[in-house]
């Protein structure tokens, strides 16, 4: 049975009360205490504030500072993090997490209920990009005792469970944050929480450094004496250290996927796209439709059809990626959302020729240097990848007849643009669709996403009653079957309105040296704790 497909079975078992508790998988050999783990990062994180960003680089340091409720196996089974053990009742709407006794925040102070209540009550459910859309059906947190968190909720929202890691719903101290503003809030940088690794030190455009909590409440954990993320943002330099051993992790595809099959060929080094499968990212090209001439649709499936996604995926991704067909990943084929029936193709032969005719058709006539209009790209900090893409966009675009512009800006100034001004054309970004639409794809198309400020989730400033409709009807909808037909719907909806387009379904990479173990034990990867991680010195 696929991950999808067992992801549905789970959901199935939680509505049915007790839940079932897994232990991870793929545990490799005798651990060894000591060591330094040195993880290459291409982009500064803008922030370690994972409870209000999910920015890649934030979850890849937070995680191992601040932990969820739950943390999930390689086959995205629950397992205990934060919550020992929890059971559903009064047909899903009511759930009990009883918490982990004897944890300790890192500056001493006992974790309780009441830091769960506040963190998903006054933070996640109202600042988190995805949140808003998580905890929507939650209506409030009883706490009878310290541990014990009994959430209620108005219908059920079994996706609710794929959601509480320390990536997706990091639980924060409530005696440091309450009553402060968390933009400005000093620990938003120097992160306290209750993971296997301390906060150390932040030197900024050097590193971030995370030593082992020696109070840490699973006994004998971690193995790693230190964690060092180094910012390194040339990518030659990336995979020189990845070579000569400066370095001996990199997720995310921090090293160029050009550099792969070199790599791959070196005694101690591994190569992987493992560890990512609550991810399911999809490469997009954004629109702000709330600006001519992009709120015009046959503007923007006119760039929709302009695109070789294939060319996309085998020459700039290196064949680390497939072509995308709509808002949801094929990743879902085994649970039944995705599907192509009924969907518009842009992916066609003849695209260039159709692009034009509908240009011309909308009254966007080529001038005298061949030009229809001009537009901004916002590449972003993407990394080398991107800013290829983006040259791609402007020769492809340039073909029938959009003069394209590329600007390039630092995650700061890129998701203060894109997310809080709206200061955009169009805009370079992949995005992780995740475990659950309601999670990880509602946030870009529904009204309520649109929040300036919050990132990450509905930029273009498209929406629509009718799948505003649908999402909600998805979102509660508890017949694996009866919810697919629904998803099924909203891509063809969605794909014939395009209010962003959807270019090639994204394989992330890790390379990493041999002598590290136990890596992928859960199915965060990337985004997990590393507290069963270890070097065979």
């Amino acid at each position: 049975m696929s991950v999808r497909a067992r992801l549905v079975s789970f959901v199935s078992m939680l509505l049915g009360g007790l839940a079932i508790l897994a232990v991870p998988a793929g545990a490799q050999g005798q651990p060894k205490q000591g060591g330094t783990l040195v993880m290459a990062m291409d982009t500064e994180p803008p922030t370690l504030a994972g409870y209000t960003s999910t920015a890649q680089p934030v979850g890849e340091i937070s995680t191992k500072v601040y932990e969820g409720l739950l943390d999930y196996s390689p086959d995205l089974k629950p397992m205990p993090s934060l919550a020992k053990s929890w059971t559903v009742s009064d047909g899903g709407k009511t759930i009990t997490f009883k918490l982990q006794e004897g944890v300790k925040w890192h500056d001493g102070q006992p974790f309780t209920s009441a830091d769960v209540q506040y963190t998903i009550m006054e933070v996640l459910k109202k600042l988190h990009p995805r949140g808003i859309n998580t905890f929507h059906d939650l209506e409030s947190i009883d706490t009878p005792d310290e541990h014990t968190a009994v959430f209620h909720l108005a219908r059920p929202a079994p996706y609710m469970m794929m959601a509480l890691s320390a990536y997706e719903s990091p639980i924060i101290p409530k005696h440091l944050f309450a009553g402060t503003d968390l933009a400005t809030n000093p620990y938003a940088n120097k992160p306290v929480g209750t993971g296997p690794f301390k906060f150390i030190e932040w030197k900024k455009g050097q590193y971030i450094r995370l030593d082992r909590n020696p109070g840490y409440w699973k006994p004998g954990l971690p193995h790693l004496d230190r964690i060092v993320a180094r910012m390194i943002t040339d990518p030659g330099t990336r995979s020189a250290a990845m070579e000569t051993g400066e370095i001996n992790y990199a997720a995310f595809s921090a090293i160029p996927n050009v550099d792969l099959d070199r790599l791959k060929k070196l005694p101690d080094i591994a190569v992987t796209t493992d560890g990512y499968a609550m991810q399911s990212p999809i490469l997009q090209l954004d629109l702000n439709t709330s600006r001519k001439p992009f709120d015009d649709v046959r503007v923007r499936q006119a760039i929709a059809y302009s695109i070789d996604r294939k060319f996309i995926a085998d020459k700039i991704w290196f064949g680390y990626a497939r072509v995308a067909t709509g808002p949801i990943n094929s990743a879902f084929k085994a649970n039944g959302f995705y599907t192509t029936e009924g969907v518009k193709n842009y992916d066609v032969p003849n695209g260039v020729e159709i692009a034009n005719k509908m240009l011309d058709e909308a009254g966007y006539k080529r001038g005298a240097d061949g030009n229809r209009f001009q537009t901004t790209l916002e590449v972003g900090p993407g990394g080398p990848d991107y800013q290829r893409y983006a040259e791609y966009l402007q020769q492809a675009l340039g073909k029938i007849g959009i003069k394209v512009v590329l600007r390039n800006e630092d995650w700061p100034t890129w998701l203060r643009r894109i997310y809080t001004n709206y200061d955009f054309d169009m805009s370079c970004v992949s995005i992780q669709t995740l475990a659950d639409p309601v999670i990880g794809i509602d946030r870009l198309y529904s009204s309520w996403s649109i929040k300036p400020g919050t990132i990450f989730v509905n930029d273009t400033h498209w929406s629509s009653p009718k799948t505003d409709e649908l999402m909600r009807a998805a979102g509660i909808e508890t017949d694996p079957k009866k919810r697919a037909e629904i998803y099924h719907e909203f891509q063809r909806v969605l794909s014939e309105q395009v209010p962003l387009i959807w270019v090639d379904e994204l394989e992330f990479v890790t390379v990493y040296n041999k002598k590290l173990k136990n890596l992928f034990v859960s199915a965060l990867g990337a985004y997990s704790s590393f507290d069963q991680a270890w070097i065979d010195k």
